[in-house]
């Protein structure tokens, strides 16, 4: 029976230890209450960490959270040393990720040290879920401190759904690209299912990042990543609204509502609550408090910024500086400003209970949300369900997720004090008919898109994804079922192998001369060529120099250039057919021109053909130039046999007549081979598969449409046949 498995860096349970006693307390609010309908079902399990160092639990204390854990909320833990803690989380998670995920590069770490014990974390992540995981389960792995996880478990347990959620902004590519291992995040993350961001801006920097830095294309939001189909979509994150517009009674909340009251008085509240934290931009929005007040004296005395800062991290230096940056702003515009009767600024560096904030919430005219860049931000959705009377207005900073939500507001510059200062006046005179209607509006919105909803339309989303292509296009998964292509090969006397190279037995490199077979490959090719049985035939578009240079030294047959030239073993070079040059000067130099205009592309020069390479090439520019190259050289090649062939990042120009079925035609055409197998990767070899026997197996390597009636996902898995072939 398949289970659903939450994954996130703290658990949704509080452990404590205290006296050498335990205690266990739910948490409240976000994550947490997203998930809670999910994570009550008799099928679920949340993995994650105590919050306890390792070092100051026993034995026995192990033993007894693992077991109350498990009985009693359905959770496993996760024990982190010390030092785990200081240079996973502490140290990559925020010292590297966070700042630059922020657009803060400037505070940015590369610490090698700490990115060790980051992917040491996420393999222990790992460990702790492995025999938990079966083949229909369903993984929902949340934000930037596990992003390397969906990788790990998707290499060894290839067929369970996996969801990833970033919680934070993903940054644009000029920011991400800074990151020394970026590649291993991207792939980490590609180890999904489906990935979940709040904006559509998240989701745009994300695909941009992996197109540039993988070279993985993508349509419609869906990647293509290693033989399968990799979704990223827009998820914004909503709120408990109910627990929000609730009407609380009891005798705490209702002091602290009038407290708060009183001490207002004629005096309209504008409202600030965010934790400790650089990219929360409150000293730049102390300033614009000060600047509102010098732009507009009317003001003074008539209002009081109420400045709440949840501590947080507080022990790192960083962070220390900044509370003495908002300790000494506070106390200036307070000195400077104030009067015996009128304090502008009231500064709270303490946490309240979400009674306490709702209090708070609804007894304040403005919201001032003014993040220098946040991932979403709940506070402010929290504010608009908390004022019942619709009464409220909000000031939204236009690098917080929620703005791209809450368009009606009114949203601002975080860097702009001028703005932010309109902005306040703004709201304080807004018409209280026109906040009912805006805020009439966006509560129905956000009651409807709260936070269950989002938990559930990811959920939904995540379980019907089709992610294998196999299942669109009705071929045979050799990865997955390779037995009738096995029986017969070891059943075959005379067996005929047709392989193509690039993109097949070995992986595309930025620059075509780099590819050069591996000595795995070498060993891999004699072994087959060794059996009597086999004849083992490369069939590439490489030209016959380099085939002769790399596999001249092994006893199989080559055919180079897409059946232009063909050699037997122990013999020398032919032409298939005859050709000329006449073409290639004027075609050559249309491509010079286009290689000009495209920086990173090169030319390839073979014997009777000219490839065109645009791998290195901005995947942008590709977008918009290419076109333009092959409108060119269509135009130029209407009345001649040369044509236009594409491949993976190359096109190139050649003789129609010549392709890579023409080329194997000799051996396809021998009666006496019992098994024949065509493996490749791309356009150029579906000439090959189209002149296949019904009884032969055409596989093609990849996604992508194909004649072929066999597929497997990568040249990794080539190999793997191959070697499984090599046995027999």
């Amino acid at each position: 029976m398949s289970k659903t498995i939450f994954v996130s860096n703290r658990l949704p349970v509080t452990v404590k230890k205290e006296d050498d006693k335990l205690s266990f307390h739910k948490s409240i609010g976000g994550l947490a209450t997203g998930l809670q309908g999910y994570h009550e079902k008799s099928d679920s399990l949340w993995v994650g960490w105590t919050g306890l160092q390792d070092e100051i639990m026993t034995e026995l204390d192990h033993q007894e959270i693992e077991s109350i854990l498990l009985k009693d909320y359905k959770c496993v833990p996760v024990n982190l040393t010390e030092v785990e803690i200081d240079r996973y989380y502490y140290g990559f998670s925020n010292k590297t990720i966070w700042p630059l995920f922020h657009y803060f590069s400037n505070l940015a770490s590369h610490d090698v040290e700490n990115w060790d014990a980051y992917k040491k974390v996420n393999l222990k992540f790992y460990n702790s879920i492995k025999n938990l995981i079966e083949e229909d389960d369903i993984i929902w792995i949340h934000d930037y401190q596990l992003m390397l996880l969906p990788q790990m478990i998707r290499e060894n347990h290839p067929k369970v759904k996996i969801g990833f959620f970033l919680h934070i902004p993903f940054p644009s590519y000029e920011i991400f690209r800074t990151i020394v291992w970026r590649e291993e995040l991207l792939e980490g993350v590609l180890g999904s299912d489906l990935i979940g961001f709040h904006t559509y801006d998240y989701v745009r920097h994300f695909l941009s990042s992996v197109r540039r830095i993988l070279g993985c294309e993508h349509h419609l939001n869906t990647i293509t990543f290693n033989g399968r189909y990799v979704k990223a979509d827009v998820f914004p994150m909503g709120i408990d609204f109910n627990h929000f517009a609730a009407e609380y009674k009891d005798e705490g909340y209702k002091s602290q509502f009038k407290a708060i009251k009183n001490s207002l008085k004629d005096i309209k509240m504008i409202l600030s609550i965010d934790r400790l934290d650089y990219t929360k931009g409150i000293p730049e929005r102390i300033k614009a408090y000060r600047r509102f007040l010098e732009l507009y004296p009317e003001f003074i005395g008539k209002v009081r910024l109420n400045l709440i800062v949840a501590p947080s991290r507080e022990a790192v230096d960083s962070y220390k500086e900044l509370l003495k940056e908002i300790q000494i702003l506070v106390s200036e515009v307070n000195g400077e400003l104030g009067t015996i009767s009128w304090q502008p600024i009231f500064f709270f560096f303490q946490s309240f209970t979400q009674e306490e904030l709702i209090a708070y919430y609804r007894s304040a005219e403005v919201m001032l949300v003014t993040p220098l860049r946040d991932g979403m931000n709940l506070v402010v959705k929290e504010y608009l369900a908390s004022r019942t009377d619709y009464a409220g207005m909000v000031v939204i900073s236009e690098t917080a997720g929620a703005a791209s939500e809450l368009g009606e507001y009114i949203i601002v510059n975080p860097n702009d004090l001028d703005q932010i200062a309109e902005g306040i006046k703004q709201a304080l005179e807004m018409p209280i008919i026109e906040k009912q209607v805006i805020n009439q509006t966006m509560c129905k919105r956000l009651k409807r898109y709260n936070v269950k909803f989002w938990a559930e339309d990811f959920m939904y989303n995540l379980t019907n994804l089709i992610t294998d292509p196999m299942q669109l296009t009705g071929q045979v998964d050799l990865d997955e079922e390779p037995s009738s292509l096995l029986k017969s090969f070891e059943v075959g006397k005379n067996r005929l192998l047709l392989l193509d190279y690039d993109g097949t037995l070995v992986g595309f490199k930025s620059v075509p001369e780099k590819a050069r077979p591996d000595r795995e490959l070498k060993e891999l090719l004699q072994k087959l060529v060794d059996n009597k049985h086999n004849t083992v035939v490369i069939v590439s578009g490489r030209d016959h120099v380099t085939l002769e240079k790399w596999f001249g030294d092994l006893k199989v047959h080559l055919i180079a250039s897409h059946g232009l030239w063909l050699k037997h073993p122990d013999s020398s070079w032919e032409m298939t057919i005859s050709l000329n040059n006449e073409w290639k000067s004027t075609i050559n130099h249309v491509l010079e021109v286009y290689a000009d205009r495209m920086p990173g592309a090169l030319i390839e020069e073979k014997d009777y053909s000219l490839a065109f390479h645009y791998r290195l090439c901005e995947p942008d520019l590709v977008a918009t130039k290419l076109h333009e190259v092959k409108d060119a050289l269509v135009s130029m090649t209407q009345t001649m046999t040369i044509g236009l062939q594409e491949g993976n990042k190359v096109i190139e120009m050649k003789d129609l007549r010549v392709n890579k079925g023409y080329g194997a035609s000799e051996f396809l055409k021998n009666p006496n081979y019992d098994f024949i197998m065509s493996i490749g990767d791309d356009v150029t070899d579906e000439d090959l598969f189209d002149v296949l026997g019904e009884d032969s197996f055409g596989i093609k390597v990849g996604l992508g449409n194909s004649k072929a009636n066999y597929r497997v996902r990568s040249w990794q898995s080539v190999r793997k046949l191959l070697n499984k072939l090599s046995s027999y």
